[in-house]
């Protein structure tokens, strides 16, 4: 699964790298080198023309990290639904609907596995290491995803506030080398395929995802602070000397 990751860079550096035409922003971001569930997020997404002649508005949003789907009495499920399997995405009721025409790229600068170590802590229990996985060359890591849009009934119809945006992670299995930390990791849109997976015009393709390309990304022991949701700053991301970690 996907449960932590990093998200540094700016809106206007965002809007560069995925050929934004509008920032839909509040406010910016703070970045975060621990971005957890229920967190707000950057998301690329495409709203439908609103004429026939028109064509997709590419958007910069933020949104909620766990997808509510518009039919959820209760905000609280997206807590658990922060990742969506690639093997059931395109069937699963929460998850049919905005697979065939809400679809979105989550930027990240990398995101955050534990591995079971042999060593065991006070209790007897496997210590965990945490692993920052990032894309060996510092680019960004377009990772597919999926949106939604859930009416709050607490809130007129007319509020600007009404609609909650929120979000969840596609997963596949993890590629060999990454494998032996996870056996899950997020499903990532090459660039040459952003247009396709972004148009809303378009049903929903899994042939237009695929893990990273083996040797790709690069993963290395950090720090266990990043276990700790309340902690947050690059040194989270810096890597952890080997002597240091537990293996």
């Amino acid at each position: 699964m996907c449960g932590r990751y990093a998200s540094s860079r700016q809106p206007d550096e965002l809007a560069e790298e995925f050929e934004i035409d509008e920032l839909r922003l509040q406010e910016p971001l703070t970045e975060s080198y621990n971005v957890a569930p229920t967190d707000d997020v950057y998301a690329v997404l495409e709203r439908p023309p609103r004429e026939d002649d028109a064509s997709s508005e590419r958007q910069l949003r933020s949104v909620r990290w766990g997808l509510v789907p518009s039919w959820a009495k209760d905000v609280k499920i997206g807590n658990r639904m922060i990742n969506a399997r690639m093997e059931t995405v395109a069937e699963k009721p929460a998850y049919r609907r905005a697979f065939a025409k809400r679809r979105c790229l989550l930027p990240a600068d990398g995101y955050f596995e534990w591995y079971a170590t042999d060593a065991v802590d006070a209790k007897g229990k496997p210590r965990k290491q945490p692993y920052f996985i990032t894309p060996k060359d510092g680019g960004v890591l377009a990772m597919a995803g999926l949106y939604e849009l859930w009416p709050d009934p607490t809130k007129d119809e007319d509020d600007p506030g009404r609609w909650l945006w929120s979000c969840t992670v596609i997963t596949t299995e993890a590629e060999d080398s990454l494998g032996r930390i996870h056996d899950r990791m997020p499903l990532m849109v090459e660039r040459e395929r952003w247009d396709e997976w972004l148009d809303p015009t378009r049903p929903g393709d899994l042939e237009l995802l695929t893990p990273a390309a083996p040797g790709r990304l690069e993963a290395y022991p950090v720090s266990t602070l990043v276990s700790n949701v309340r902690n947050d700053g690059r040194e989270l991301i810096e890597p952890l000397p080997l002597e240091e970690a537990w293996g």
